[in-house]
């Protein structure tokens, strides 16, 4: 098992969640993060740190696509640890359905 970010995440970008991470596995994209499965030791304490609730279990149904996402950017964007601010609209971004269709971009992040 191995925790992911899912769609939620995408233009809300809280950060709450890298600073808590006990292996630094988070990486981070133009506006989201995402998780590299192969370092994430399962510890749970980055998932209920996230506002937006995008943090997630990989044994729930319906998310092999995050795993994959996760999976194919964790390797190219670079590694995060500090929490940075959030997008400004991040709020009214939260809740919005197909996000990653309509917002995703596969740019990178900065960085930490």
């Amino acid at each position: 098992m191995t925790y992911v970010v899912t769609d939620n995440c995408i233009r809300c970008k809280y950060m709450d969640c890298v600073e808590v991470c006990p292996v630094d596995c988070f990486y981070e994209g133009e506006n989201m993060l995402v998780i590299n499965p192969s370092e994430c030791i399962d510890c749970g304490v980055c998932e209920p740190e996230c506002p937006a609730e995008a943090i997630l279990p990989d044994t729930e149904n319906g998310l092999e696509k995050w795993l994959e996402l996760n999976t194919k950017y964790s390797a190219e964007w670079p590694n995060i640890t500090v929490k940075g601010d959030a997008p400004a609209d991040a709020d009214a971004m939260s809740g919005i359905e197909n996000k990653l269709e309509k917002f995703f971009s596969p740019e990178p992040g900065t960085g930490s």
